[in-house]
């Protein structure tokens, strides 16, 4: 199973972004420190099938709290974010990405409690946290936030936009600017609008009133496709985790793993029948 969740490219992903650990043996010896292989493996099936630290199998060798200890300390080091960075460098060094169209959505998860949630006003007022993501025209995420649900939509633009990191290229120096941003009628604010051209994005922002929503959704169901993918990592059908940062991980895990997982071509193809209706 470890083999199967961590294949051996992933791994090699993963080692790139480890910070240097020390390890301190008592004297006589002791057991032997938990793989980081192993407990990569535990923290993947954590989040993907939702299953509470405690229900781990010991399938995977490590027990459940040094599987824990682990996933707290590499949240602590943003590892997680930095692995979803390289494996969006690596796409895009083989021209895998798009960024001719890319969209910004969020998506709501309840809570009851903890930093960074609030009342739901679509919800009967149910606290909860959302997921703001931009994506390219693949739909693969390329920026990642999480605020309280009561957060407005709008508020999440700017620093989403400039959340994305340099991301290599097949050709020609590093990118992070968006050729085109598609958003529906909850980013449509002149100052938004400004902004993006000043940073010369072209944008497709529905107005509000005006443009019914099946026309921008012509563009934007690559990120409602998206927020399906992140629901397959079952630990984001609720939050659980009553601090944010260990939430964000989880967040770039499933960013991780979807565009990791991606199928070579499919999307490419996808994205030419789309452009050329």
């Amino acid at each position: 199973m470890v083999e199967r969740l961590v294949p051996d490219e992933l791994r090699t992903l993963f080692r790139r972004v480890l910070p240097p650990t020390e390890v301190i043996r008592p004297q006589g010896g002791g057991e032997r420190r938990a793989g980081n292989r192993e407990c990569l493996a535990a923290i993947t099936f954590v989040a993907t099938s939702g299953y509470t630290w405690r229900q781990l199998p010991p399938v995977f060798g490590p027990a459940w709290p040094t599987v824990y200890r682990r996933f707290a300390q590499w949240s602590r080091d943003r590892v997680w974010a930095r692995l979803h960075r390289v494996v969006l460098d690596e796409l895009g060094a083989r021209g895998e990405l798009d960024w001719s169209r890319c969209a910004i959505d969020s998506v709501s998860v309840r809570w009851q409690r903890g930093p960074l949630t609030g009342p739901n006003p679509t919800d009967r007022g149910k606290s909860g946290s959302k997921i703001h993501l931009i994506t390219d025209w693949n739909g693969l995420p390329l920026s990642l936030g999480i605020s309280g649900t009561n957060v407005h939509d709008s508020l999440s633009l700017e620093p989403l936009v400039r959340g994305i990191s340099p991301i290599r290229s097949r050709r020609g120096p590093s990118r992070r600017r968006l050729a085109k941003l598609h958003a529906d009628k909850s980013y449509d604010y002149d100052h938004l609008r400004t902004w993006l051209r000043e940073r010369r994005i072209r944008h497709r922002i529905a107005p509000k009133g005006i443009e019914s929503f099946t026309r921008l959704g012509r563009h934007r169901w690559v990120l409602e496709r998206t927020v399906s993918w992140l629901a397959a990592c079952r630990r984001l059908h609720h939050r659980y985790e009553r601090r944010a940062e260990h939430f964000l991980a989880f967040v770039c895990i499933a960013a991780a793993l979807i565009s990791y997982r991606r199928p070579a071509g499919q999307h490419s193809k996808v994205s030419a029948n789309r452009r050329g209706e």
